[in-house]
């Protein structure tokens, strides 16, 4: 899929599993359902990192093209290591190390420990960039016309306000978590299910998504998950635009009313 899907698909996600906490009878603090919600957003365009023409890959200007270079080449590399003998030969890491469940997980706990760790610094830099990434993919038709640098301001103002809200007792720095020293543990929980989310949306699209790396499907390691390929469709194609978006649209809106407790 397209990023502005992708990231459709990770707000209503996380607004899906603020519904469904709700219905537990523990709703989420408004705080962490939209900043959850936003990070999901962001973090849905983050596996496309090994995609020179990806969202991510430009939009932190050089530098998030050099690491997309980087991680392009170290996906590649681990492809080539580790392919099984079904597996097609490739020139390039795309769709292969960043678009597996294991990458999910370690980016997202990643993100919890640095939080831990390293504290409000680490909270905001982790914000700053979901909060770009979500402008770029939810607001895509304003922010292609914009200059970066003022998406990266509205991503730096947004963190600093977000997170001091956070801050606030009660108000979601210790939701989900709330022994000493576990503040902003639950931040890696939206990247993890952004991820995964861009995952399952890449394998609806005629490639399919390996997914399930690196547990071998018969004799390949970098099976391409996906439906049956009557039920696949083309990145950018009208089922994608008219369908899917306005249906995430739907889910997104109907999972934020559940989860708020409006209805």
């Amino acid at each position: 899929m397209m990023g502005p899907a992708h990231s459709l698909s990770g707000a209503a996600a996380w607004l899906g599993v603020g519904a469904a906490v709700a219905g537990t009878g523990h709703a989420m603090p408004w705080p962490v359902l939209v900043v959850g919600a936003l990070i999901c957003a962001g973090a849905a365009l983050a596996p496309d990192l090994d995609h020179k023409s990806a969202t991510i890959s430009r939009a932190f200007g050089p530098v998030s093209k050099g690491v997309c270079e980087v991680v392009d080449k170290l996906s590649f590399a681990v492809y080539k290591a580790t392919r099984g003998p079904g597996d097609p030969r490739r020139t390039g890491g795309h769709r292969t190390l960043t678009h597996t469940w294991l990458w999910a997980v370690l980016i997202g706990g990643g993100c919890s420990l640095a939080a831990i760790l390293f504290g409000r610094w680490a909270v905001l830099g982790i914000l700053f960039v979901h909060l770009v990434l979500a402008v770029e993919g939810l607001l895509w038709r304003a922010a292609r016309v914009s200059s970066d640098v003022l998406v990266w301001l509205l991503g730096a103002t947004s963190a600093w306000i977000l997170a001091g809200v956070l801050d606030q007792p009660g108000q979601g720095s210790t939701w989900l978590f709330s022994e000493p020293g576990q503040e902003y543990l639950w931040l890696g929980l939206p990247i993890v299910l952004g991820a995964l989310i861009h995952d399952i949306g890449d394998a609806l699209t005629v490639s399919g998504c390996p997914i399930l790396w690196p547990l071998p499907i018969g004799r390949k390691r970098w099976y391409p998950l996906g439906p049956p390929k009557a039920m696949r469709f083309r990145a950018g194609s009208w089922v994608e635009i008219k369908v899917l978006m306005p249906v995430f649209m739907f889910l997104g809106a109907i999972g934020g009313i559940a989860a708020l407790n409006i209805v």
